[in-house]
């Protein structure tokens, strides 16, 4: 059985151990988290957990660039 996440208000572990610019809001929940650049992810931990049971270790995120 998983943790409950904290509040919204603290942020996620990873926007602790990286570099400030690299910082941005979780799409889903708005948490910080390491977000840009290297090892970067548009969702928090939390929010990724359901994503990663229900898709598996592969799924990726891409971008929506043109």
């Amino acid at each position: 059985m998983s943790m409950p996440a904290p509040p919204v208000s603290e942020p996620d572990p990873s926007a602790l151990t990286c570099p400030g610019d690299r910082v941005g809001l979780c799409a889903r929940c708005q948490r910080k988290t390491h977000k840009y650049g290297s090892g970067g992810s548009p969702l928090c931990q939390w929010c990724m957990a359901p994503v990663l049971e229900q898709w598996g270790t592969a799924v990726r995120y891409v971008s929506t660039r043109t």
